[in-house]
């Protein structure tokens, strides 16, 4: 089995990163620079980037904060948020992304994951997808940082997106983001067997026996966290110790 990747998650709102539950309550928490270095340092596999008020404003993402976090950063770093065209990939990239997200955009207009992958290659290019569930095994799929329900089904859009050349799926369930509760096992589960590329579970860890349920064969490849991360609830040194003990591969922090 390939080594299961622990990847922090920077919400990023006027330069500052900020966290909430649900997608509200948001509250301030750092700076995206300092808290960059600090994953850098503590052996993160990863880092993501979401300026999450981009897309709903109607504005382009805030490339001079990207690039500050960047130049200080020297694990794999994803970027998203009010990414709408071939331009703005470009941007995003030449900014100091190594990949970049799209969430309204790819549902708005799907061509474009296809058009990204083609320029770009799909290791470049990943899916993001904001999840609710609506029924019994049943979720839609919502943009504008959770505002709007597409009314799109989670895993026929998961399919798509693989289909049009997406890379990898950002998958965050909302019911449970934020309440440290656990991620939506039956979601990751649904979506993993749908699709035959990476999966990032993102959505409510609140403790390390949460990251190794979600990363056992089945689920996901990776998993996205935020507070527990921020507030150094769970350290991400210890949090790799206690998965490679539980028989999870991961890379181990220095």
């Amino acid at each position: 089995m390939l080594a299961k990747r622990i990847i922090p998650c920077l919400d990023v709102d006027k330069g500052r990163v900020v966290k909430g539950k649900k997608f509200k309550d948001i509250q301030d928490v750092d700076d995206p620079v300092a808290l960059g270095k600090r994953y850098n340092r503590d052996g993160a596999d990863e880092l993501v980037f979401y300026d999450i008020t981009a897309s709903n404003e109607e504005r382009k993402i805030f490339l001079d904060v990207v690039e500050k976090v960047a130049a200080e950063n020297a694990i794999p770093f994803t970027v998203g948020g009010g990414i709408r065209t071939l331009e703005d990939i470009h941007s995003t990239l030449h900014a100091g992304a190594d990949k970049v997200s799209i969430n309204s955009a790819a549902v708005n207009n799907p061509e474009l994951i296809k058009e990204a992958a083609l320029k770009f290659g799909t290791q470049c290019i990943v899916l993001s997808i904001d999840a609710k569930k609506t029924g019994a095994n049943k979720w839609e799929v919502f943009i504008n940082g959770g505002r709007t329900n597409t009314v799109k089904d989670v895993l026929e859009w998961a399919k798509q997106g693989e289909m049009l050349g997406a890379g990898e799926i950002v998958l965050n369930a909302i019911e449970t983001d934020g309440e440290k509760s656990g991620y939506d096992m039956k979601l990751m589960q649904a979506v993993a067997s749908a699709v035959n590329i990476p999966i990032v579970a993102s959505g409510g860890a609140g403790k390390p026996e949460h990251f190794s349920s979600v990363l056992r064969k089945g689920y996901a490849d990776a998993a996205l966290a935020a507070s527990v991360f921020h507030y150094n609830e769970i350290p991400i040194p210890e949090l790799k110790k206690f998965l490679d003990k539980e028989g999870i591969p991961v890379r181990r922090s220095m």
